[in-house]
């Protein structure tokens, strides 16, 4: 290619993004600088995180700049190089952007991948990426559950979820999802395994009172849970909050019902953390970077047993970022949402 296609943040969201807040534009292709090379992205990763990065606010990763192209994990191919450690045609994953050439340099979360261990490329976003990984240290490292202990499991038809709920199986829990909708309920149980689906919305599509949602939980964990995998906030959490068991863990992993929320939800039952003496934990994958060739080999070992699946839901082109993004947010994704940029060199 001799332009490089960029997908800009043009201004902030207020609320929920509109294509207005976003801009395709065609720039040159990069140089590689001295000691850096030039990604050719292949996929990129699309989650609700790169909302919260929209904003001008406080958060553990700077604000993304106006005017550059939306942050993004991508995995792709070195396309030029004056690095000495990466080559052309290495496989490279790294913090880039949506865009179909990021100049990167060695370090920080760049790092080599061999893809003749997948089916796909894209599994570095899914299963062997940060997204598996969330679910693998989020529930090994954090919340460490005990065989025949319950795990409750909220956003449990996501990409984090299922595989949070998954791994639940695999470690010895009875495990309870809540999603939206009657065909998400289902795949928690014929796909994934789980041991009970909660819908968080009624027949009529509407979503369920705190007290009609915390009653479902009730009849389904009467001993409460002991450990919450927290991907939804706002009346979900609070729900979840009223049914802690004695000591819970809570891993606080992701709020998507406040990111498009200009004047944020919030959680009204963050008494029954004390009555309970349980632990919330805030959690960023982040600091297990160093160990993702670790976590990666044990999920794709219990995916070649066939006792973990991931689903992936692979939208295509560049163009299509805004739309392929909104399926965050509108309940369409069925499973790891990733964007294909090209095929490769």
């Amino acid at each position: 290619m001799t332009v490089n296609r960029r997908f800009l943040l043009a201004r902030r969201p207020h609320g929920t993004p509109v294509p207005q807040d976003f801009s395709l534009v065609e720039q040159p292709v990069p140089e590689a600088p001295e000691g850096g090379f030039v990604v050719r992205n292949c996929y990129a990763s699309l989650d609700p995180a790169q909302r919260g990065w929209m904003d001008d606010a406080p958060s553990y990763m700077p604000p993304i700049p106006l005017g550059d192209p939306v942050r993004a994990t991508t995995v792709g191919v070195v396309a030029a190089s004056k690095s000495p450690d990466f080559a052309v045609g290495d496989w490279v994953l790294g913090m880039n952007g949506l865009e179909d050439y990021s100049v990167n340099v060695a370090g920080g979360f760049t790092m080599k991948v061999d893809v003749s261990q997948v089916d796909s490329p894209s599994r570095f976003l899914s299963a062997m990426g940060a997204v598996g990984l969330t679910a693998y240290f989020g529930l090994t490292e954090v919340a460490r559950p005990k065989a025949g202990e319950t795990l409750l499991v909220s956003g449990a038809a996501g990409a984090v979820g299922s595989a949070v709920g998954q791994i639940g199986k695999i470690m010895g829990c009875r495990v309870i999802g809540i999603a939206g909708g009657p065909a998400k309920c289902r795949r928690l149980i014929e796909d994934y395994g789980f041991d009970v689906a909660i819908d968080y919305k009624t027949a009529e599509g509407r979503a369920k009172s705190v007290a009609e949602l915390a009653a479902e939980i009730r009849a389904a964990a009467p001993n409460g849970a002991d450990v919450v995998f927290e991907n939804v906030g706002g009346d979900v959490m609070d729900a979840e909050l009223l049914n802690l068991a004695k000591y819970a863990r809570i891993v606080l992993c992701g709020m998507i019902s406040e990111y498009n929320s200009p004047e944020k939800i919030g959680v009204r039952n963050l008494w029954q953390v004390l009555a309970q003496q349980a632990t919330l934990y805030g959690y960023l994958v982040m600091d297990y970077v160093p160990r993702f060739a670790e976590g990666g080999a044990v999920m794709a070992g219990w995916m070649a047993e066939g006792r973990l699946r991931i689903d992936e839901d692979v939208q295509e082109g560049l163009e299509n970022a805004y739309d392929a993004f909104m399926r965050l947010f509108t309940g369409a994704n069925t499973g790891k949402l990733v964007l294909k940029i090209a095929d490769g060199l």
